[in-house]
């Protein structure tokens, strides 16, 4: 019978950790004087002692290691425990949103998606402001290690690929997920905390470069401000491009540099190839631009370098309106969003490693329809792939476009128009932020949607996140019966 124990163990855990942290925009609040402050204290209260009796209750059942199916329902549960927990703050302090409300802007901060249901932020309270900056932040940092630690093992979408870029200690996933955790951890702050000053240097303040470096590093996208990071225009934009794709590189590849291996970062296929994506998709846009502003070259690579990269990474900041731009770059841009960053990175949607296994099987197939008795190995960094690999990658293309087919009817069906339904599938599923259209595009939001969507929305979210199958595996017969 499966012992479920230790998952409430470290689901208890982590929901205690995330209630401590709310200490942060509880001393925020009481610096702004506004006094929303006791908002946090009853939220992170609640939350510390809900995950701290889960934990202690489920002690007597930890084991050194996690079977596959507890592995399973940590990853999945974990994804669903903490946004309860983060909608608190929003449900009780000034904003007082319904819980649907609430536990979509959690999910969407957790995610890292950045689609938002809130507006008038720039008069909210700092804590709150705060909180959602703080949400994506520890959304980010653990993405990270579940793509390091837990999909690798649970052979998720061809990410067992990278089982031997971690650190082999298969059957002993929580001292596994502490060791990268301690070493990604200082890598990630030292990145966050050189966004802030570089941001405080171009003109912010510090508390909107501290909320905007948590959201960048996340690649999160949530800013202090309706306008996003149209507020910041100039010189701030092309450092958050520089943030952003710093951000969506395998964060592997900085542990290994730091240790002196200088090596891999420089020989990683997928970081070359989504280096390359961007700056022809870059070179397009902004010729594409320049019809729009003739005399202004510098603007239009500006916004194209920004926007382009705000997208492909998922983070989903936008400097302006993009909408307006004409039909040609609006289809770039939906179709950028379904492509996404590095693997082992912040980033979120397919990602790029998984099109380039892609394209090497279909040209191995290519090869063999030419010479029939030829034997051709489809290969990835100089390594030969097995069909485990393929197979997996395939069958996460193929539910990947069956699940945002499903989610895009199933939207459609509560009554939204063809675009906002199918943008609004494809930005949830990918976890990117904004969607197309009027509604829901760079310059709207999510607040005027119907309850049943953003349910469907925040499903979307977490099963984008977790990369499909981590979540459709636990919801089967057979996952219960092993």
């Amino acid at each position: 019978m499966l012992d479920l124990r230790p998952v409430g163990y470290v689901i208890g855990l982590l929901v205690a950790l995330l209630g401590a942290t709310m200490l942060l925009p509880l001393l925020a609040d009481l610096a702004e004087g506004r006094g929303q402050w006791p908002v946090f204290l009853e939220s992170g209260i609640l939350t510390v002692l809900t995950g701290g009796l889960m934990a202690l209750s489920c002690a007597n059942g930890v084991r050194e290691g996690l079977t596959i199916q507890q592995t399973f329902l940590v990853t999945t549960l974990v994804w669903l425990a903490l946004p309860v927990f983060g909608a608190l703050p929003f449900m009780l302090g000034e904003t007082q949103l319904r819980f649907v409300d609430a536990f979509f802007e959690a999910m969407s901060g957790l995610t890292t998606t950045g689609s938002t249901v809130l507006s008038g932020l720039e008069h909210l309270p700092r804590g709150l402001l705060l909180w959602r900056g703080l949400l994506q932040w520890l959304g980010g940092i653990g993405i990270i290690v579940v793509a390091m630690v837990f999909l690798p093992e649970l052979r998720v979408g061809g990410m067992q690929i990278f089982r031997s870029e971690g650190f082999d200690t298969m059957g002993k996933i929580l001292p596994r997920a502490q060791q990268i955790a301690g070493q990604i951890s200082v890598i990630y702050v030292v990145l966050t905390a050189v966004c802030t000053l570089v941001y405080t240097t171009l003109g912010m303040s510090f508390f909107d470069a501290t909320v905007h470096a948590f959201t960048t590093i996340a690649t999160g996208g949530f800013s202090n401000y309706d306008a996003s990071f149209g507020t910041f225009s100039g010189p701030a934009e092309y450092a958050a491009a520089v943030f952003m794709i710093l951000s969506a590189l395998p964060f592997v590849r900085y542990v290994q540099l730091v240790n002196g291996n200088t090596r891999p970062l420089f020989q990683d296929s997928q970081i070359r190839a989504f280096l390359m994506v961007i700056g022809v998709l870059v070179g397009v846009t902004t010729l594409v631009l320049m019809s729009i502003f003739p005399h202004d070259l510098e603007r239009a690579f500006r916004e194209a370098l920004f926007n382009i990269t705000s997208i492909i990474s998922g983070t989903g900041y936008a400097s302006v309106n993009y909408m307006t731009w004409g039909g040609f770059l609006i289809t770039i841009f939906f179709f950028i969003g379904l492509i996404g960053g590095c693997a082992g990175s912040t980033a979120c949607s397919v990602k790029i490693f998984r099109y380039q296994l892609l394209f090497a099987s279909i040209k191995a197939q290519m090869q063999l329809i030419r010479s029939p008795h030829g034997v051709f190995t489809p290969r990835y960094n100089g390594r030969a792939v097995g069909p485990d690999v393929l197979n997996s990658v395939i069958s996460f293309f193929v539910f990947f476009t069956v699940t945002l087919g499903m989610f895009a009817w199933a939207l459609a069906l509560t009554g939204l128009d063809f675009v906002t339904a199918l943008s609004g599938a494809a930005t949830a599923l990918a976890n990117v932020g904004p969607g197309l259209g009027e509604r829901i595009g760079p310059s709207g939001n999510f607040s005027g949607l119907n309850d049943p969507a953003k349910w469907l929305l925040s499903a979307a979210m977490l099963i984008g996140r977790l990369e499909l199958f981590a979540v459709y595996v636990i919801l089967t017969v057979q996952f219960w019966r092993a």
